[in-house]
């Protein structure tokens, strides 16, 4: 993978952190333009990253250098799963970049890397072609989204469980989150698929779908 944060103390903290469990980190940078270079320079090599993590606001202007680098690199290697961190939850970005791909994306506040386990299980997730996405990312995005058509069929439960699912959480977690039978969730999850009009598709990722339309629409 390939870390590009502009804070060299936290970029060594995260090289330091994944390495020591397991995790191959081939490069890291301090900006926008460095990731890209980097990215592209390993895939001239057939060394493509699985994923890339990288922090929405870089040099030289600290807006939003992070996550259009992000879109770029998944427009020019849809294969590159990318993980991006921000300060605070800042809505436009995470729906641009959830906007620009139907997997392999994550948005989290930088607050969870302290949680190691979450962190990395994260960063796993989106290397496989998973979803991440913050909690504060997914309450500030399921207020605005409550508001949408799309979303008046489901019930309560439903929302709760597309909610956890936009999270990056498996059935099994969901379970267990809401003290309930995995079977109970299946039939939860199958119902919002029906009702967004996901049929199956062995060409479509239907969950991430169905996060996406839940986000974005």
């Amino acid at each position: 993978m390939v870390i590009a944060e502009d804070s060299v103390l936290l970029r060594e903290g995260l090289t330091r952190l994944l390495t020591d469990r397991g995790h191959e980190v081939v490069a890291g940078v301090g900006d926008g333009e460095g990731l890209v270079k980097t990215v592209t320079d390993l895939a001239a090599r057939g060394e493509l990253p699985d994923v890339v993590v990288a922090d929405v606001r870089m040099p030289p202007t600290h807006t939003d250098e992070g996550v259009r680098a992000a879109v770029r690199i998944r427009a020019d290697h849809p294969g590159v799963g990318v993980l991006v961190l921000s300060q605070y939850v800042e809505e436009r970005y995470a729906t641009e970049l959830l906007a620009s791909s139907s997997r392999g994306v994550g948005y989290l506040l930088k607050d969870r890397v302290a949680d190691v386990r979450e962190f990395t299980d994260a960063v796993v997730r989106v290397s496989r072609g998973g979803t991440a996405l913050d909690p504060e990312v997914v309450a500030q995005l399921l207020g605005r989204s409550r508001r949408q058509d799309v979303l008046e069929g489901l019930t309560p439960r439903e929302r709760e469980v597309l909610g956890l699912m936009a999270e990056g959480r498996t059935n099994a977690a969901i379970a267990r989150r809401l003290v309930v039978s995995d079977g109970a969730v299946e039939k939860h999850v199958s119902n919002i698929f029906m009702k967004l009009g996901l049929a199956q598709s062995d060409g479509d990722h239907r969950r991430v779908l169905a996060v996406l339309r839940y986000l974005n629409t």
